[in-house]
């Protein structure tokens, strides 16, 4: 057996000391640590062999890791931990809530100044259809298509994240649900109507196509590429053509609304897309040496 220190990160204080093999895993010294632990559940744990230094892979072997009798591995509390598919439930559980209710209950919002719905524009009708099939996708995916490589995030996500949906589906719904709201053109209304339709059934099949890319219960990793169906030919040209089509449903739901709001939060989801998209994209490259090269991140030919 080799016995081995676990010290807190940063502060270096001696947190415990464990027992495991040279065949252990990463994923077994969090067991054992959690054992001595409790409050230090699993998913809390962060595992480094420096201070500072990058966390170490579950299936990381303690004989791969150079670690001997008496070796220090340091431990980062990754504070309170949330499950990924409820923060996904609540975040966007909110927008189709906050923004129904502004819709139907338009006189707690304006007063006495709304117009009853009958008198509401044919946008003011698609909008809300619209924003809520996006938002019931969304939640069924979570609950039937998305698998997790990672079961839980930190307890903070949930605030920031729903903050982020909850506060943009009320500005947003204040403005196009607005008794002085006014229609746009009837030609950039149905080419916005068109673009937000295509993306949605394309952002779905990129979903589903990745969903098959992973078996159940595993973490396996390929390459992904296009299927049959032809919204999934996006992969030729970059890595996660599922932000692309998220980016391209808001841009049309901006355009057939005309809505500032809108714009701001399809410019806002899109930065941060692309932030995830670059990272995803330099992951792709990391892990498959053969990786196509004339993929872009987000974007066609640009990112």
């Amino acid at each position: 057996m080799t016995e081995l220190n676990v010290v807190l990160a940063k502060s270096k204080r001696k947190l415990c000391t464990i027992k495991v093999s040279q065949q252990s895993t990463i994923a077994d010294i969090k067991k054992e640590i959690a054992k001595q632990r409790p409050a230090l559940y699993i998913d809390r744990q962060s595992i480094r062999i420096q201070d500072p230094g990058k966390n170490q892979p579950d299936k990381a072997t303690v004989h791969e890791l150079s670690l001997k009798n008496g070796s220090e591995i340091y431990l980062k509390d990754l504070g309170p931990q949330i499950s990924w598919k409820l923060v996904f439930i609540l975040e966007y559980l909110g927008p189709l809530v906050v923004y129904f209710i502004i819709a139907q209950r338009p006189w707690l919002v304006y007063g006495n100044t709304y117009k009853t719905i009958n008198d509401y524009s044919f946008v003011y009708h698609v909008a809300l259809l619209c924003w809520s099939l996006h938002y019931l996708k969304r939640l069924l995916e979570t609950l039937f298509v998305h698998r997790f490589s990672h079961s839980t995030m930190p307890l903070f996500n949930l605030f920031k994240n729903c903050g982020y949906y909850w506060g943009f589906a009320a500005y947003v719904a204040y403005y196009v649900n607005h008794p002085l709201y006014t229609s746009p053109n009837m030609l950039l209304f149905i080419f916005g109507l068109a673009l937000f339709t295509i993306c949605e059934i394309g952002n779905l099949s990129i979903h589903l196509l990745l969903r098959d890319l992973r078996p159940p219960g595993t973490k396996e990793k390929k390459i992904p590429k296009p299927n049959k169906n032809p919204l999934t030919k996006l992969f030729n040209f970059v890595s996660c053509p599922n932000y692309t089509y998220e980016f391209g449903a808001w841009l049309g739901f901006s355009l057939m609304t005309s809505c500032l709001p809108a714009f701001l939060f399809t410019l806002a989801g899109m930065y941060q897309m692309t932030v995830w998209a670059l990272g995803k994209h330099k992951a792709y490259k990391k892990d498959f040496p053969r990786y196509p090269k004339e993929r872009k991140a987000i974007l066609p030919f640009v990112i």
